[in-house]
């Protein structure tokens, strides 16, 4: 096969879950396809280095994320875009389910969102993680946890546990 074809192939197995993680990642749809666009226009010019990776997915993954955190630095960029009005729904969720999801991951910071969608929606490890974010495997613990007891918070927050030190919540000093 040519490069042409090869890349072609690629895209055409991998479009739709790239659009998914960059969406994930930004919670804008024109922003996902924007970073989607920019990250296949990337590898295509180094398709050759990239099949010669260990792993393919792992490289574009890579220039995926770093393309989020480029977008992310422009100055047009740091205007808040408006609600999400077309989101690609996870199978079995209700639309109030949806939308409680949706505004509790978007009240996320971005670095939290970033690791979130790495860690559970990749499925990376750790170390994957942080190797792809350029931070320690101790940021990413952090983050994680951080960012999934805010989500916890959000989505049960009669249920969630109160953020009190456990000698405070017994009545004993801090």
């Amino acid at each position: 096969m040519s490069r042409d074809e090869e890349f072609t192939a690629y895209v055409r197995e991998r479009r739709a879950h790239l659009y998914r993680a960059a969406y994930l990642l930004c919670g804008d749809e024109h922003r996902a396809e924007d970073i989607v666009q920019l990250t296949l226009s990337k590898v295509y010019a180094a398709w050759r280095r990239v099949q010669k990776a260990d792993s393919v997915d792992a490289y574009v993954r890579r220039v995926l994320v770093n393309s989020h955190l480029d977008e992310g630095r422009r100055p047009w960029r740091r205007e808040r875009a408006g609600e999400i009005s077309d989101r690609p729904a996870p199978v079995g969720l209700g639309t109030e389910d949806l939308d409680e999801l949706w505004t509790a991951l978007r009240s996320l910071p971005a670095g939290q969102r970033r690791v979130v969608v790495l860690r559970h929606y990749w499925g990376l490890s750790v170390e994957e993680t942080a190797a792809d974010l350029g931070i320690s495997s101790g940021t990413v613990k952090s983050q994680t946890s951080a960012a999934l007891a805010g989500l916890r918070r959000a989505l049960r927050p009669g249920l969630a546990a109160p953020d009190v030190a456990p000698d405070a919540a017994r009545g004993g000093r801090r």
